[in-house]
């Protein structure tokens, strides 16, 4: 290769003139400002070298030889006149030179204390053997550098040119090759990633949120026919923030988003902004938008953006916060001097209570679309989807299945029912049955609820007996309280944490009561309230029932404004995790707090047990039952104790009654519509072609 190539080696040719090609080529080359780390495989050469250098120094500077102790040295060396003479190096050990020819070994050594006490047992060892002053063995004292030391000294000049390697490993700073920059600050360089083919998620494969599903295909519609607003005057928002509890979609939204667009979709994670290095965090906020502006129009996802957004100035004292320079580039390039057009920015979080007010504000985030657990249209849409690569009962109908299944699912995320029906095909498959049943599904249901079932935990019979009892009062108090959630199963089976477990059918509603809760308070302490009636003495088995009769008596109290004494005041609890926060009320008004919650409390226990002793009989009946059988189904409840005296509702039809439709309104507005058969028709010219 010729010097034009960049070469840095032989030219390989013959003859003088390619002699002289190869002498003065390195020269050419640092005239033209080149170095041999801008070619891939000097750098390689250099390490190899660095590496064979420091091999070949630890080599020489070890210390060879076999170690001995000194009555090792005193019986086979001393002793026998094998030794010419003793080295002491860094007064830390030994080295003992045999007389030439006497052994094979070059060497041998032993640690010492000090060199005060090994002169003084060599003397003493000598005058014992009898050896007489003029032919006591001579003794001299070395300085070497150990291997370690001469290592641990080697240590910053190698990081010198490992940094070195690092930050021209793409090309030097401003030479125009390897990329922006170059060197070290290729690691401020976005890990933003582009996407634009190959996504299999569709807008109809997200279910449960379709309001949520209408804002984001708004967005899209906009990007991809922006005449058919800007002809009545409207501007495109910034962006729009995705906020929910986890599971609910919300990253699956954005998938689907990236899956229906045919514009250019790039998707980052906030905690991909904060490194350990100072200003990386706002050079990749900048690659990232300018990435986005070259790639416009376009969609920015920013997912999990709580990493990167948190509220500025708690916790930095002093100094400088990397977080918060992050977050300032952040805000400047959604809504700055330099603000992009044709942008829009989408971020998910399931922490926006801790964002900062200036990232939500209109201008940035001009959209806070909350997706919250879905309701049972919801999840029987979400059924529908999770239920099309399921292998069913011929017999078994995937609309009714799905319907079924969502009212017994109260409370599920789209996350939760995912897990239900994968668990339902795992269970099929254990017991190797050819299709997926609703048995099964009823056990997948149990398995999400209460924990795997444990049927290897044996219990003792006075144990087993306790937990019965305990079971069957919870049981027989919901049975007959009219607030109280109807009973779908009872077990006396240990799952998960539990020895015991119950599954109930709550129902669809968002308001409750001051009856609904002090009912629920009631059922929750039957069970502790059968401990104490007919053993006479209590267990820790009621320690999660108290601890939900605890919280919500609080909630009553403090937060719904449910007691008389307190009047219409609200407070804020705090959540798990949060640090305990100063409170906001009086001594004497926490102490009222305190004796309106016991007071609560106190009277569910006294209507429980008064109810219990009523029905006593009952209790014992559905606690020998579950002796027995261990699983009581509804059936065998309705058996043993009657027809509950209270309507309830237990079917899909019943649950969504007067709510307007059996199933959820997917219909689009005229102009979505529109767009999604332009899509659709789109797709399939592309696969035709």
């Amino acid at each position: 290769p010729s010097l034009s190539k960049n070469t840095w080696g032989s030219s390989g040719g013959e003859g003088k003139r390619g002699r002289k090609d190869e002498d003065l080529g390195w020269w050419n080359h640092m005239q033209k400002g080149e170095f041999p780390w801008d070619n891939k495989d000097s750098r390689y050469l250099i390490v190899m070298g660095a590496g064979i250098l420091t091999g070949f120094f630890y080599l020489y500077y070890r210390d060879p030889g076999r170690e001995i102790s000194w009555k090792h040295f005193v019986h086979y060396y001393l002793a026998k006149g094998l030794v010419d003479r003793l080295e002491v190096v860094n007064k830390q050990f030994v080295r003992v030179f045999p007389i030439p020819g006497a052994t094979s070994e070059k060497h041998i050594w032993f640690n010492i204390g000090s060199v005060d006490t090994f002169e003084r047992n060599l003397e003493a060892a000598q005058l014992e053997l009898g050896i007489s002053s003029a032919q006591q063995v001579s003794v001299v004292y070395s300085t070497e550098k150990a291997a370690v030391s001469f290592l641990l000294s080697m240590v910053p000049s190698l990081l010198l040119l490992g940094f070195l390697l690092f930050t021209l490993r793409r090309g030097p700073m401003g030479s125009g090759r390897g990329g922006r920059g170059g060197g070290i600050f290729s690691v401020a360089e976005t890990t933003a990633k582009v996407l634009k083919d190959n996504i299999e998620v569709q807008f109809k494969d997200v279910a449960g949120c379709e309001e949520a599903k209408l804002e984001i295909m708004e967005f899209v519609n906009f990007l991809k026919n922006p005449k058919q607003y800007q002809d009545l005057g409207a501007k495109i928002p910034k962006g729009a923030m995705l906020t929910g509890p986890p599971g609910t979609g919300k990253t699956l939204l954005a998938k689907a988003t990236a899956g229906e667009a045919n514009v250019p979709f790039i998707t980052v994670n906030g905690s991909e902004f904060l490194e350990m290095f100072v200003g990386v965090g706002p050079a990749r906020v900048r690659d990232m938008f300018a990435l986005a502006r070259k790639n416009a129009p376009c969609i920015l996802f920013i997912d999990e953006i709580d990493a990167v957004g948190r509220k500025r100035g708690h916790g930095n004292f002093g100094g400088q916060s990397e977080q918060e320079n992050t977050l300032n580039q952040l805000l400047v390039e959604m809504d700055g001097f330099n603000s992009s057009t044709n942008v829009v920015v989408l971020a998910g979080t399931n922490r926006p209570d801790v964002l900062d007010p200036a990232l939500t504000r209109p201008g940035r985030f001009d959209r806070q679309i909350y997706i919250g657990p879905p309701d049972i249209k919801g999840r029987a849409s979400i059924f529908k989807v999770h239920l099309r690569p399921l292998k069913l009962d011929a017999d078994i109908s995937r609309d009714t299945l799905a319907r079924k299944m969502a009212a017994r699912t109260p409370g599920f995320t789209g996350a939760d029912i995912s897990n239900v029906c994968n668990e339902a095909a795992l269970i099929a498959a254990r017991h190797a049955s050819p299709t997926v049943n609703e048995k099964h599904f009823e056990q997948a249901i149990e398995r999400v609820i209460g924990g795997l079932e444990k049927k290897t935990q044996v219990l003792q019979p006075n144990e087993k007996t306790v937990v019965a009892y305990h079971e069957a009062g919870h049981a027989v108090v919901g049975w007959f309280l009219k607030h109280a959630d109807p009973l779908l199963k009872v077990s006396i089976i240990p799952r998960g944490k539990g020895l015991g477990y119950a599954q109930y059918l709550p129902q669809e509603q968002f308001l409750y009561t001051r009856e609904q809760l002090f009912d629920r308070m009631c059922m929750m302490l039957g069970g502790r309230v059968a401990e104490q009636l007919f053993f006479g003495r209590i267990t820790t088995g009621a320690q999660d029932d108290l601890r939900k009769v605890t919280q919500s008596a609080y909630a009553q109290v403090v937060q719904f404004g449910m007691s008389d004494k307190l009047g219409q005041l609200s407070f804020d609890l705090p959540r798990q995790g949060d640090l305990m926060p100063e409170k906001p009320y009086s001594e004497a008004t926490a102490e009222l707090i305190d004796e309106e919650v016991r007071a609560l409390i106190n009277t569910a226990y006294e209507k429980t047990l008064e109810l219990l002793t009523q029905c006593r009989g009952h209790v014992e009946k559905v606690g020998k039952r579950l002796l027995e059988k261990e699983v009581l189904e509804k059936a065998d409840m309705v058996e043993l104790l009657g027809p509950r005296p209270f309507a309830e509702k237990s079917t899909y039809e019943e649950f969504v009654e007067g709510t307007g439709s059996l199933e959820e309104d997917t219909s689009l507005p005229k102009g979505l519509k529109n767009w999604n058969l332009e899509q659709e028709e789109e797709r399939a010219e592309e696969k035709a072609s």
